[in-house]
């Protein structure tokens, strides 16, 4: 047997040699580095692009097009490839791309000849040396010839995902500054990245970024998977310049402009308009799912919901069928869901909805991040690590009854009760441990109301049509002030489902003054 010794050597070499190569000793650290240096200088904003290509219309920025027979590692077998995204429009100002591959780190050069351009005017005014306004990445999810794009970063800290059955909605961002406050939202933006090239057979592609702003710096690393979802683990190092009166972890942007839980704008013919309907949070220290369905109120509306040790949060499309928006051409339906989970023990803090009034379908008037309780002072460095996850509804995890539909009307008219001044409220839950349950369970609610509000009834009825539990409750807000419920169902003493949350503003439009 002495003949054979060499075996275990051989089997080892092979399977270190089946390894994506080093990347020339280029690691996060060199990020990281760069980010911490550059805080210790004092903010430059980045260059802008010329203004006529910051000033294109919608449709004149989608006439300049990436060729995809141009995308980064095209000529190999490589699952993942890159196509590059020009300046303009909302892209105002150009990023640093490198490729980082065994060899060391290269840039990636703008080539104007990349593109094709339906107005041949605006191609000749094109600098040579424009560069980069972000990039898209490719994967073949629908198949092994299909070129899917899942992931896109592009403009400010903004990142774009989707699952394999979803369209594009939401977007993520590295961080959020102030938003909400009367002193206005700064935008850090991520100015550099280096694209790691990924082994042929990897089913993981790592990017690193650079993050600047007015009060901030950042190194980012995203080691990114994709398939029925697509899953992010996110590694962010922050580097304060300044005092940040509310920094935004993880933060989440998306659009609501109405549902089936708010009145139809005069009109409108679709049933509901929304990117997300609502915003989940699970806290690490009493086990509560929260759900909150979102609303477009009159003027800005923030939200907090305290934690200690978060669990996730996420902002959620759980309307998912096409008779639910009845919109073939935005395909709301096919929305996808985002939920952050954090690494490690974030401490003590609050989730934070920001909810903006919008008066159409093409403004992001919603966003949702966590914030620290402890205030951000000038010099500290900062950790916050987590995995962001895109894709259907089920990507919380969550294992309680969801609340899926709400319904808000008139407590005094036929069919909603006799009460001058309140409110019927209709909560529909369904999965969980409800789906196991018969039509007779001793399943019923509990419902608590905020303030002086007062609830007259509230009860359960099984919908066996749909299969679904529905709480029905009547409630009346105190004059003048807003109506705060927060419910949940029980069989027997057991909570079955999430804590259904929602607030009525006093100045609300519920009940179908058109805007």
């Amino acid at each position: 047997m002495e003949r054979f010794r060499w075996w275990p050597m051989l089997m080892l070499w092979l399977a270190l040699a089946a390894l994506p190569l080093p990347a020339s000793g280029f690691s996060f650290e060199d990020v990281i580095d760069k980010a911490r240096a550059l805080a210790d200088e004092s903010y430059q904003a980045p260059t802008p692009i010329p203004a006529f290509l910051r000033e294109l219309t919608y449709e004149q920025y989608q006439g300049i097009r990436f060729k995809p027979e141009n995308s980064l590692w095209i000529k190999s077998d490589a699952r993942f490839q890159v196509m590059l995204m020009s300046p303009g429009l909302y892209f105002k100002h150009p990023v640093v791309l490198h490729e980082v591959d065994a060899e060391g780190v290269r840039p990636i050069t703008y080539n104007k000849t990349d593109y094709s351009y339906t107005n041949e005017e605006l191609a000749k005014r094109i600098p040579a040396d424009l560069g980069h306004g972000g990039f898209k990445l490719t994967y073949p999810l629908q198949g092994p010839d299909s070129r899917n794009q899942f992931l896109v970063f592009a403009g400010a800290s903004y990142f774009r995902a989707v699952g394999r059955d979803n369209s594009f909605g939401l977007s993520a961002r590295g961080v959020a500054v102030n938003t909400g406050l009367p002193s206005g939202e700064q935008f850090p933006s991520f100015t550099e990245f280096w694209l790691v090239r990924p082994d042929a057979k990897s089913e993981t592609m790592t990017v690193y970024a650079l993050l600047d702003g007015r009060s901030l710096t950042g190194a980012y690393r995203f080691d990114v998977r994709t398939g029925d979802n697509t899953v992010m683990d996110v590694q962010s190092r922050l580097f304060i310049r300044s005092d940040i009166e509310k920094l935004g972890i993880a933060p989440l942007t998306s659009m609501f402009f109405y549902g089936g839980n708010t009145a139809r704008p005069r009109g409108e013919w679709r049933p509901r308009v929304h990117d997300s309907g609502g915003l989940l949070v699970h806290n690490g220290v009493s086990g509560e799912w929260l759900w909150r369905p979102l609303l477009n109120p009159k003027s800005l509306k923030l939200d907090y919901f305290q934690t200690e040790s978060v669990q996730g949060f996420g902002l959620m499309q759980r309307q998912t069928n096409f008779e639910d928006f009845q919109d073939y051409g935005a395909n709301y339906h096919r929305r996808p869901s985002a939920w952050v989970k954090p690494k490690g023990d974030w401490g003590k803090g609050r989730v934070v909805l920001v909810q903006l009034p919008t008066n159409n379908e093409t403004n992001d008037n919603i966003v949702a991040f966590w914030t620290p309780d402890e205030p951000v002072r000038e010099g500290q460095s900062l950790s916050f690590d987590y995995s962001l996850k895109v894709g259907g509804p089920s990507v919380s995890g969550g294992d309680r009854a969801r609340a899926e539909r709400t319904f808000v009307g008139d407590g005094n008219r036929v069919g909603g009760g006799t009460v001058e001044g309140a409110y019927r409220v209709i909560v529909d839950f369904a999965g969980g441990p409800l789906k196991d349950l018969s039509a007779d369970a001793p399943v019923t609610s509990a419902v608590t109301a905020g303030g002086d509000a007062e609830v007259i009834e509230h009860f359960v009825e099984f919908l066996s049509p749909v299969n679904r539990w529905r709480l029905s409750i009547l409630a009346k807000p105190a004059e003048g002030q807003p109506l705060a419920l927060r419910a949940f169902l029980k069989n027997e003493e057991e909570a079955v489902s999430e804590t259904w949350s929602y607030d009525i503003p006093a100045d609300n439009d519920i009940l179908g003054e058109a805007r």
